[in-house]
């Protein structure tokens, strides 16, 4: 059988990821990061809602990744999001990552929230 590569045009996929970082489109970045389809952006976390709340419009969902477990979002925050169209899918940070790339290829309105992996969690 066949494999087909993905592609994703001019979008930034997500590469990798490891302790502490994210690899984007070849690019690492540390901490964690705010992607769409055409940018990076660092993120604080769940306090920090401006990159978020700039998605509105832009994208059909965004998936918050909350590490390396599944955890449920900070109802305030789901709240905030969801007043200006932003709907939220919390994921475990590797599941969040994959799922974006595989929607993004798809050519999607997908945006992703990446809460960065501790130590011994790579990808």
């Amino acid at each position: 059988m066949p494999i087909t590569e993905a592609e994703y045009g001019a979008s930034l996929p997500v590469d990798g990821y490891g302790p502490g970082f994210f690899r984007v489109a070849g690019q690492v970045h540390w901490g964690g990061i705010v992607i769409e389809a055409g940018s990076v952006t660092p993120w604080a976390g769940y306090d920090e809602r401006a990159p978020l709340l700039a998605l509105s419009g832009k994208v059909d969902v965004l998936f918050v990744g909350t590490g390396p477990e599944i955890a449920f979002l900070p109802k305030d925050f789901v709240r905030e999001l969801e007043a200006v169209g932003v709907m939220c899918e919390p994921m475990a940070t590797p599941s969040a990552a994959r799922t974006y790339n595989v929607l993004l290829s798809e050519g999607r309105r997908v945006a992703a929230a990446l809460i960065s992996m501790p130590e011994g969690g790579a990808g």
